[in-house]
């Protein structure tokens, strides 16, 4: 019997200061050469030293070809629901599909509140986060015109773009927002850069599972993607995670058969890679790409568990 291939994808975050603005593009079609997955850039509008992410996400995928782009995660209470599907199916249409939709039901309420936004209590601000994604996927894929009265989404007889949606990911924290994920979603960032043997994970997925169940879908369809600091040293660290459990880093031998290991035993399905440290980015970015994802792939890929596709194939 064949094992049906695993689709594990990895990423890169990418810089979205204003004063790294060139360096930041040369990332990201370093990335795309050296034959990663996606980048990912932060969303924070009310920061006047950060470049606009949809912006930078736009201009990055018209310099390459294969990689896709996601912003990680969008801020919704500053992109209405009807205009960032228009963005969306606008990227996905000029890059040939290559687009992540990441959700986010917006954190720093202080800052967004600067932005002139009415502030939203957690519970709305979840409420918000689902119909948004439920509005953004109707506005996808063509079809009849779309009217939509919820909470605080309303649209009359809309046309839909005729792009398909693209997956949509979260950020998820809370309860609320976690079982969100699970009704509506296709993957999850869990936050804090948790990892997969964090007590995050442990308590969050198994909400995100039932929520799953409860709709009727396949918990295994959810996706989740970690976002992964950590230093990347010539030589095996005598301890690659600090006294809390958090995973710090060490020879790309280490971070290869610690990622396997998330993956086969943890059913990771990817993984974003930030650099920390002295290392300078585009040098720690060229040993993440060239040495650890390829012996990831490549000890998945032999596993009786099952092997390893690209992003989109």
């Amino acid at each position: 019997m064949t094992m049906p291939a695993r689709h594990v994808l990895f990423g890169v975050g990418i810089s979205t200061a204003v004063g790294e603005a060139r360096q930041t593009l040369h990332h990201a079609v370093q990335a795309d050469r050296e034959g990663l997955d996606l980048f990912t850039v932060s969303d924070h509008p009310y920061f006047g030293g950060r470049l606009d992410a949809y912006s930078l996400v736009g201009v990055a995928l018209g310099r390459t070809t294969n990689i896709a782009g996601l912003v990680s995660v969008t801020n919704l209470p500053s992109r209405p629901a009807p205009m960032l599907a228009r963005t969306i199916t606008s990227l996905s249409a000029l890059s040939e599909g290559r687009i992540v939709l990441g959700m986010g039901a917006g954190g720093l309420w202080d800052d967004i509140a600067k932005l002139g936004l009415p502030r939203l209590g957690p519970g709305a601000a979840v409420r918000a986060l689902e119909e948004a994604i439920t509005l953004v996927r109707a506005l996808c894929g063509g079809g009849d015109l779309v009217t939509f009265d919820g909470e605080f989404y309303h649209v009359t007889d809309l046309e839909p773009a005729p792009v398909p949606a693209p997956p949509v990911w979260t950020g998820s924290v809370g309860p609320k927002s976690l079982a969100a994920t699970g009704r509506v979603a296709d993957g999850w960032i869990p936050g804090h850069a948790a990892d997969w043997l964090s007590p995050r994970y442990r308590d969050s997925r198994p909400i995100i599972d039932q929520a799953a169940v409860d709709v009727g879908r396949d918990p295994r369809d959810i996706a989740t993607i970690y976002n992964i600091p950590g230093v990347i040293v010539p030589r095996p660290l005598a301890a690659t995670r600090d006294r809390e459990g958090r995973w710090i880093g060490g020879s790309a031998e280490q971070w290869a058969e610690e990622l396997t290991g998330a993956v086969l035993e943890h059913d990771a399905s990817g993984f974003v890679y930030f650099p920390t440290g002295d290392t300078p980015a585009d040098v720690a970015l060229g040993r993440w790409a060239q040495e650890i994802v390829p012996a990831i792939r490549q000890a998945v890929a032999a596993s009786p568990k099952g092997g390893q596709e690209r992003f989109g194939s």
